[in-house]
């Protein structure tokens, strides 16, 4: 049996195509398995055997709502089987449903029903960053580290991450530039402290100093987006004692707004508002944030 054919059915029967396709989309990954998957190929596994992926970008989890799922798990079950992948060294590596794994733990449940496929590490790289993006889970600086982390492994360019992920290449150098923050104002943006909004003016600027002197003002003073614009853009902040609001535009901080929310670029004039988008599949990608069908 050559390799590919070893990788096929691994996988199993189509989801090979899913990852060849220009943009992949992790519902459709989940569903292709327990579709193809047969009563005999879901098994029993220790929780205590289980670890997560090595690929799992996101490092925080609310305690609460795995404790909400820990007690739905204690009255209902599990409606859904885990995907995992053998380890090499010992027992099983996590592919999809991490917070099920937790939750069972809490719940003080010993054994979870598994589907067993094998997966490159890029494939559960790719996996881990889908399940929780297209799950809205990961922090803003979770989400950055991914894509910096995919952008090493798979060597691509961020226009060519873009359309495999199905965000705008903005939308993507946006989050990268978070990641040259210092790390006092990267954990204000993980304890939400600082919103992405105020995170992105902040990556504009180049002393870190200035920058951690306007997080704390953003903080401490409860600062809007508009307020700190200016401020970005002055050198000496220690010196600044009032904020100036711009009016050159007074649509720019619903531009900002609206570009941190729809990942592209918009430009408001003269009563109108253009919505940039790269392709077909970020226009379908902006129309369902918009709630707006095709």
């Amino acid at each position: 049996m050559d390799n590919n054919t070893y990788k096929r059915r691994a996988l199993g029967k189509g989801l090979e195509e899913l990852f060849n396709n220009e943009q992949i989309n992790f519902d459709q990954i989940e569903e292709k398995i327990l579709d193809s998957s047969t009563r005999d190929e879901i098994v029993e596994l220790p929780v205590d055997e289980l670890r997560p992926n090595p690929y799992q970008p996101r490092k925080v989890f609310d305690e609460d709502k795995l404790n909400e799922l820990a007690n739905s798990i204690k009255e209902h079950g599990i409606f859904q089987p885990i995907i995992v992948k053998k380890s090499s060294i010992k027992g099983y590596e996590i592919i999809a449903g991490e917070r099920r794994v937790k939750a069972c733990k809490i719940a003080g449940i010993e054994k979870i029903p598994a589907i067993v496929r094998d997966f490159t590490d890029e494939q559960m790289m790719e996996i881990a960053l889908l399940e929780n993006l297209q799950r809205e889970n990961l922090n803003s600086i979770e989400e950055a580290m991914a894509y910096k982390n995919l952008l090493d492994a798979m060597k691509v360019t961020q226009e060519e991450l873009a359309k495999r992920l199905g965000k705008s290449r903005s939308h993507i150098t946006n989050m990268l530039g978070l990641l040259n923050l210092p790390e006092e104002v990267k954990d204000m943006i993980v304890e939400e402290k600082i919103s992405m909004s105020h995170a992105r003016v902040l990556s504009k600027m180049e002393n870190k100093e200035e920058v951690i002197a306007l997080a704390n003002r953003i903080v401490n003073e409860r600062l809007n987006v508009r307020d700190i614009e200016d401020v970005s853009k002055d050198e000496s902040i220690k010196k600044t004692h009032k904020i100036k609001v711009k009016q050159n535009n007074k649509y720019e901080y619903i531009q900002n707004t609206m570009c941190e929310k729809l990942g592209t670029k918009v430009k408001i004039t003269s009563n109108r508002i253009n919505i940039t988008f790269t392709n077909d599949n970020d226009l379908n990608r902006i129309l369902e944030i918009l709630n707006i069908g095709e």
